[in-house]
């Protein structure tokens, strides 16, 4: 190994794109049980335990979306949170389930069709 610092510092900001940012806002606030620290109509931004999930409008169809990168987000209890998420009309895209060495990862669609993902490590401390 070298002994340079790695340039990539890890997580800082994911991104989804929604057809309708007020309503995307409002849908988030309550996926995330936050409040935006910034809303505008071009991006808002929400501060989750210290990492930044974003949303920003976009004019496309959302049954043209693709699957591509998404982020796993920490959670303490992956029963309890994707329930919370299916509540709240999101959709499955993989259940529950142990990946290995206790640790359990799920996705969801959000109704702007992106993907969310979740996970339980006990493994990952900051």
């Amino acid at each position: 190994m070298s002994d340079k610092k790695s340039l990539m510092l890890g997580l800082r900001t994911t991104i989804y794109m929604v057809s309708d940012i007020v309503e995307g806002t409002e849908w988030y606030s309550k996926a995330f049980n936050t409040e935006p620290y910034f809303n505008e109509p071009f991006y808002v931004g929400f501060n989750i335990g210290g990492y930044e999930l974003g949303l920003q409008s976009e004019e496309r169809d959302i049954d043209s979306k693709t699957e591509n990168v998404f982020s796993y987000w920490g959670v303490n209890d992956i029963q309890e949170a994707y329930q919370h998420l299916i509540n709240l009309g999101a959709t499955e895209h993989e259940a529950p389930n142990n990946v290995g060495d206790d640790i359990m990862v799920a996705s969801l669609y959000d109704p702007w069709k992106n993907i969310i993902g979740i996970i339980y490590n006990p493994h990952f401390k900051l």
